[in-house]
């Protein structure tokens, strides 16, 4: 091997090549990580987890669909912030600092946001609690009609003079669902 090849194979044995192998690593426990996810959620989708007539499937597909997004953001999330303090790790960051000043801002960014962390875990539980979905009839506070979309953080109901409501599941303390029997 010439010296010139040498010189370029031992710069970017180092870390060049660690950080490839950083960003191989993150792209395949995403691809990986998101197939077993999805999967998990078909299974979940067409499992009879409730027996009887009251199983309905489209409901059951919605729920699991939701419940995959989350998991899947919530695993690339993780991924790439880990993936990207090793790459700057690499380069040479002290990443104590950095980790001690984002426990400082996850303190204050969980309290400005408690709202949104409310409604989101709220949307959760309504939906494996299975309390109502799309195309039911409900009372939710002050607004009767019918649900059109269901989602973590708001659900959207329309009356009967036709006007939508978004209501944040959050604020949803009791629920009236006319459609269940």
């Amino acid at each position: 091997m010439s010296e010139r090849l040498q010189e370029i194979w031992q710069w970017f044995s180092g870390s060049p090549l660690r950080i490839l192998l950083v960003i191989a690593g993150a792209l395949f426990t995403q691809y990986f990580g998101g197939r077993a996810i999805d999967r998990a959620m078909t299974r979940l989708a067409s499992a009879d987890l409730i027996p009887g007539p009251t199983n309905t499937v489209a409901r059951q597909k919605e729920r699991a669909r939701t419940t995959g997004m989350v998991l899947s953001s919530t695993l690339n999330a993780i991924i790439w912030v880990l993936a990207i303090a090793m790459i700057l790790g690499e380069f040479g960051f002290n990443l104590g600092p950095i980790i001690a000043s984002a426990g400082v801002i996850g303190v204050a960014l969980g309290l400005g946001a408690q709202t949104l962390v409310r409604d989101v875990l709220s949307g959760i539980f309504m939906l494996i609690e299975d309390q109502y979905g799309v195309g039911d009839d409900v009372h939710v506070q002050d607004v009767e009609g019918k649900v059109e979309r269901v989602g973590l953080r708001i659900t959207q109901v329309r009356d009967k003079k036709g006007v939508l409501w978004y209501i944040r599941n959050g604020e949803i303390l009791t629920v009236g669902n006319k459609s269940k029997k």
